[in-house]
């Protein structure tokens, strides 16, 4: 586990980014900026979603986009109704993958991304955050049986990761830094991938540790696969949306403050983590000490300040 000095550094970096929506454009019909103007135009608000991201953003039995970072969005959704005087806005669900969510935000697809992203400074150049989420890191998926307990026991062999995350430049650094000589394989999504495994075509799947266990829970595969390894990252997720936009990074702000300051964050971690999920399935996956931290700071409320 990371030392508490460089989690907290990155828990400051993840704080900073939800700023990086704070720089011109503002505007559009009403005083409302551009993305608001649209959406109060349109009378709906685009929400891309993961196939395959449990318990952040997946589907249920009747393939309908369920999920804790869903929630979240939701609950922002409200918020911009309440900014655009407009209470009954519809939610457009469009569906989005690792590789292409970030240029989704970038030309105009979606107006959030409620998956499992990280908030990094290479993408806060590009696309703005909301406050902290979820904190993960990247780890390895091995068969039960596989003798694999660290990423160095992979020499020379197989590992997939899921094109276009953060968990595959992870690998590809500690490869060459290792000199490892690894087989680096490549999913479309985080399914094929976990496929991959399964078929015997990759000997591990590196990828963020929470994501690990809920393809693990979600596949009932308990008997088959494990989590192992050291964090070969440091992952803090957030809310993805257009940067430059400083009317729309203050909403979801305001819905991460209400929800902190009506205590209804840690429940609604509870309800996807501790809970059994809408699907049957339960994660059993404590909250964190830093998580639990970053949502007290949410709260404005006056008893937090008493």
């Amino acid at each position: 586990m990371r030392p508490l000095t460089a989690i907290s550094s990155g828990l400051l970096l993840a704080a900073c980014l939800l700023a990086s929506g704070a720089s011109a454009q503002t505007g559009g019909s009403e005083g409302l900026s551009p993305t608001l103007s649209a959406i109060k135009n349109a009378h709906t608000v685009r929400l891309g979603y993961r196939e395959s991201s449990p318990p952040f953003s997946f589907l249920d039995q009747a393939n309908r986009p369920i999920g804790y970072s869903l929630e979240l969005c939701e609950a922002i959704v409200e918020e911009i109704g309440v900014e655009v005087d407009d209470p009954n806005l519809k939610i457009d669900y469009v569906k989005v993958t690792s590789d292409d969510r970030i240029d989704a935000v970038l030309q105009n697809k979606i107006d959030l991304e409620c998956g499992s992203t990280t908030a990094n400074s290479e993408r806060g150049k590009r696309v703005a955050f909301s406050p902290l989420m979820f904190v993960a890191g990247t780890k390895l998926m091995v068969p039960k049986a596989s003798s694999v307990q660290s990423l160095t026991d992979l020499k020379g062999k197989t590992i997939v990761v899921t094109k276009g995350t953060t968990n595959e430049q992870a690998i590809q650094a500690a490869d060459k830094k290792l000199s490892l000589g690894l087989n680096i394989a490549v999913g479309a999504d985080h399914e094929q991938s976990y496929q991959m495994l399964v078929d015997g075509k990759a000997d591990a799947f590196a990828t963020d540790d929470i994501l690990l266990s809920g393809l693990i829970v979600r596949h009932k595969a308990q008997d088959k696969f494990r989590v192992t390894g050291d964090y070969l990252s440091y992952d803090p997720y957030g809310i993805m949306f257009r940067k430059g936009d400083p009317q729309l990074s203050a909403v979801v702000d305001r819905t991460f403050r209400k929800l902190g300051s009506n205590h209804d964050l840690v429940p609604l971690y509870n309800k996807w983590f501790t809970a059994r999920m809408p699907t049957g399935e339960r994660m059993n996956v404590p909250i964190s000490l830093q998580l639990e931290e970053a949502f007290k700071a949410m709260d404005d409320s006056a008893s937090a300040n008493n």
